[in-house]
This record gives structure tokens, sequence and C-alpha cells, in this order.
């Protein structure tokens, strides 16, 4: 099933990627304009975690299908080492919240100056590369304000999006007693918001409990709404 889902997550944002650059117009006075790059936002943000679940074996048993979905899913979200996001991730699980979890901020708490630095932590000119080719191969084939629009744009809008219920939310401070030992918090039990804001990945404290449970089944380990996040 795992599989299945990654699967169906890469066809619909790849297909609705083509569709809004091939039909789709620039038009600052179309509400459906914005809701496609909306949508291809919240798409970009299945890609990222698809891979994080690859970087948990929750996708298949054979851990080469994990590391191929996982390559592929970050490939596709940014140009991202699949590589490197699996070092740092596993060190921000086995050290959440503190000096050596590299996914937090230990200088500022600000959500724009942590993010920026959350952000900056894993570009690297190779990324930045690669995303240039790929900006000018699909100059190609299709109008560079739409490439800007929907391809680029929303790749930045859903940085924010996992950033926001990924991190910020769930690790920032203060780190009370009840968010021991992940220094998490979690979103107050209700799966259509959870869905809808970010995959599940609210369900944080959850996460970090059951890192192994993949993002479609993670609703099941909310038995009841605790360490909400105020």
């Amino acid at each position: 099933m795992g599989i299945v889902i990654s699967f169906l997550i890469f066809v619909i944002w790849g297909g609705h990627l083509y569709y809004i650059l091939r039909f789709v117009e620039v038009d600052y006075t179309s509400a459906m304009f914005y809701l496609h790059i909306v949508l291809q936002a919240y798409f970009y943000t299945g890609l990222f975690i698809t891979s994080h679940d690859a970087m948990h074996g929750s996708i298949s048993k054979n851990k080469t299908v994990n590391r191929y979905i996982g390559t592929v899913g970050a490939s596709l979200f940014a140009g991202l080492s699949y590589k490197k996001l699996l070092k740092n991730h596993f060190a921000h699980h086995h050290h959440p919240g503190d000096e050596h979890d590299p996914d937090f901020s230990e200088t500022s708490q600000n959500f724009f100056i942590w993010w920026f630095v959350f952000l900056k932590r894993y570009l690297s000119i190779i990324q930045l590369v690669i995303m240039a080719v790929m900006f000018n191969l699909l100059k190609i084939w299709f109008d560079e304000f739409s490439i800007w629009f929907f391809w680029v744009l929303p790749a930045i809008l859903s940085t924010f999006q996992l950033f926001y219920f990924g991190t910020f939310l769930p690790h920032r401070r203060p780190h009370a007693d009840k968010m021991k030992p992940h220094n998490a918090r979690t979103q107050k039990a209700n799966h259509l918001w959870a869905m809808l804001s970010c995959y599940f990945f609210g369900y944080h404290y959850e996460h970090h409990e059951n890192p192994h449970i993949p993002w479609w089944k993670l609703y099941k380990t909310k038995n009841k709404p605790v360490n909400g996040i105020e």
C-alpha cells in the first residue's frame, strides 16, 4: 500500500503540474489561478512527506525500494539530496529540539529567521545547479511566467507549510515537561484539519513516538487530544 500511495502522489503532483503549466493562464484576477498554486504547493508537500516516510522505512520492507522512492521524491521536490536529508533527519530524531538538532534554531525562535536557517542547512550548490538546469529545460516547452508561478512558487510555499507544521509549531520553545522526551507538541485531534494542514504531520508527538508509522496511518495513533498545540 505504501508503494501505491507514493506512486499516486507522484502522479498527482506531476499530472497537476503539467496541466497548469500547459492549460492555466497566469491571471492575477482569477481565483482559479491562486487555487491551482495552493493545490500544487500541497502536492509538493506530499512529495516531501513521501521522502520522509522512506527515511523511516515505512513505504516498503525493501530498503532499496525505500531509498529509490525517497530519492525520487526529494529530487522532484527541489533537487534535494536524499542522503543529506536522511542524515539530518535521524539526527533530529535523536536530538529533537536541542543544540544537536540540525532542524532546530538555537539562535532565534523567530519564525522567519528560523525558517531561513532551516532552509540554508539543506541548500547546496549542486541543488541550485540542478534546479537551474530544470528551469531552463522547462522553458523549452512552457511559458516562463507559468514556470515561476506553478513550479517555483508552490515549492517555496510548501517549505513554509512543512516548516510551520512539522518543525516550528511542534518544537518551538518553551519546552514543557509533557513534551518530553521528544520536545514535541502535537495538534489537537481533528483528522480532517490534520490531513489538510500537513498530511497528519501535525500529530508530531505521535510521529516521534511511532516513527515507523506511515503518514496515512498516523491518525490512528491519535487516541486523545493530549499535548495540544496552543
